[in-house]
């Protein structure tokens, strides 16, 4: 009997392998129709976020004193590198910072600045870069600025207080205040989060859903008596191992004619060395959408509400636990860029919900740009990020994709991840993948649903040698090349290098 099951299991086992073979062989289709649309890709969803931690700020994109710095302070270097990046809109001042952060401690001179234990991340804040400091630098980078008030330790007149001082003109106290200290138009900050994290017990000032779905509803309207212009994000779901739908759908409960935008926030990390679990763990952001997108429908139909409410993913990235701060555990490799596509993939697919997105960070900690003292590199982040900030724009379409699975805790998941977008200005399909078969290339056609494409395309290719592979200020292992493509009908062949990130941009005649 126990010859019989073990023949049994052996069977089995080959079984298994044979259909894991035939599987991981099987050539890929992908299906593009450019009137199936999900919605428009914002601009937005190539954003960042600075917050006063680490070397992101100071020594970051601040560095007065530097050869690198202009007159302000600024690295000259990291701004030409966000221009590069084509950052649409930057959250400041955090994060976890943020819930014990006066804002008048960081505005008129400097010298008479105030400083301050910072508790969130355990060092002394000097205040030298504060709101003006901020708006002047976005300014110069071309970046949307969106600034998170304090609603952990912050009282009701301090958010209020802040958007007079950046978006009323003139002939009140604060307004007046702003040209005293030296800047005479206002600042017209359109977007305004309530808050970071409050669902998190490690927040200052953490509140139950009840406790801060009150309070926010009350910050955010004295906000908007301020300025009825601007648009309000709530802080949704971050710790998710409490029950995160209820409090999404307990501030919404709050905040549903009130509010723009819920942000939600997520990191992954290859903690466990396992490639082929890193590579799904994107899954899980795209399910948090998913739901956040139902329980949005349901509190938009018992306001009665029209006008929508959108998504803010305005804090995402790759991490391997506590920040070090800019050290050497924030140097990302090939892998990581990959799941950082894979976010961004996402982010296209549910183009119809998600408006804003920011990377954090935006230098040195968990950052795509890396400074020295010398200068500054590229992580491997940066490129698929690049990728999409300087080219997919349009319509998201809806994109069948049929190719070869792996099994993962008894899911099928596909080695191909893809999202695309129908440019119907340029006239121009793009087209995201992610194989993230970590050995072989994936053969591929790719359809034209809607008649032949045209005659020109582009693959960029961001590659390295091995998944392990790092940038370093000496050698750009992991960056992006490009070459162009042969396209004639309704159909071409590609062949998707094994662990790449590929964006195909391709012409169509309609």
């Amino acid at each position: 009997m126990k010859d019989m099951k073990h023949i049994v299991l052996c069977l089995l086992s080959v079984m298994l392998l044979l259909s894991f073979s035939v599987s991981a062989q099987k050539e890929a289709r992908i299906k593009i129709d450019i009137e199936r649309q999900i919605g428009s890709v914002d601009t937005m969803l190539y954003g960042n976020f600075t917050e006063h931690l680490g070397r992101c700020v100071y020594k970051g994109l601040y560095e007065p004193g530097s050869s690198l710095s202009d007159e302000n302070g600024f690295r000259k270097d990291v701004m030409k590198a966000v221009k590069e990046l084509n950052v649409s809109v930057i959250r400041w001042p955090g994060g976890n910072f943020v819930s014990g952060y006066h804002w008048e401690d960081g505005i008129g001179p400097k010298e008479k600045r105030p400083v301050r234990m910072d508790l969130a991340w355990g060092k002394l804040e000097d205040n030298s870069f504060g709101t003006d400091e901020f708006m002047k630098w976005c300014g110069m980078v071309h970046s949307v600025p969106y600034v998170c008030v304090n609603l952990g330790t912050g009282s009701l007149d301090e958010a209020r207080n802040w958007v007079e001082y950046c978006n009323i003109e003139k002939g009140t106290y604060y307004s007046d205040l702003r040209i005293k200290n030296g800047h005479v138009a206002p600042y017209k900050v359109k977007y305004w989060g309530l808050g970071n994290e409050v669902d998190g017990p490690w927040q200052m000032g953490h509140k139950s859903a009840d406790d801060y779905g009150k309070y926010a509803l009350e910050a955010g309207k004295l906000m908007k008596w301020v300025d009825g212009s601007i648009k309000l994000i709530a802080a949704g779901c971050s710790n998710y191992g409490a029950d995160w739908m209820q409090w999404n759908r307990t501030v919404l409960d709050y905040m549903k004619n009130d509010v723009d935008y819920l942000s939600l926030h997520n990191y992954v990390g290859n903690h466990d060395d396992n490639y082929y679990k890193y590579m799904a763990s994107t899954y899980f952001a795209e399910d948090v959408i998913k739901v956040t997108e139902g329980i949005i429908h349901e509190a938009m139909i018992k306001a009665k509400r029209t006008k929508p409410i959108y998504i803010a993913f305005d804090e995402y990235n790759t991490t391997y636990g506590t920040p070090s701060h800019g050290g050497t555990k924030d140097i990302f490799n090939l892998e990581d860029a990959l799941v950082v596509a894979s976010y961004l993939n996402a982010f296209v697919r549910h183009a119809n919900i998600v408006k804003m997105a920011n990377m954090a960070q935006l230098v040195n900690l968990l950052a795509p740009i890396y400074t020295t003292p010398e200068g500054m590199w590229y992580q491997t982040i940066f490129y698929p990020l690049s990728l999409f900030s300087n080219h997919c724009f349009g319509e998201s379409l809806q994109t069948y994709v049929d190719g070869p699975t792996y099994l993962l805790d008894g899911k099928d998941i596909p080695y191909l991840d893809v999202s695309s977008a129908y440019d119907s200005a340029k006239k121009k399909v793009i087209i995201n993948v992610v194989n993230r078969n970590k050995e072989k290339n994936i053969e591929t056609t790719i359809i034209s649903q809607n008649g032949a494409f045209g005659d020109s395309a582009i693959a960029y290719e961001v590659n390295g040698d091995n998944i392990k592979v790092k940038n370093s200020a000496e050698k750009q292992a992991v960056k992006t090349i490009s070459h162009s493509l042969k396209v004639k009908g309704d159909q071409f062949k590609y062949s998707f290098p094994a662990h790449s990130f590929t964006m195909i941009e391709v012409s169509t005649k309609n």
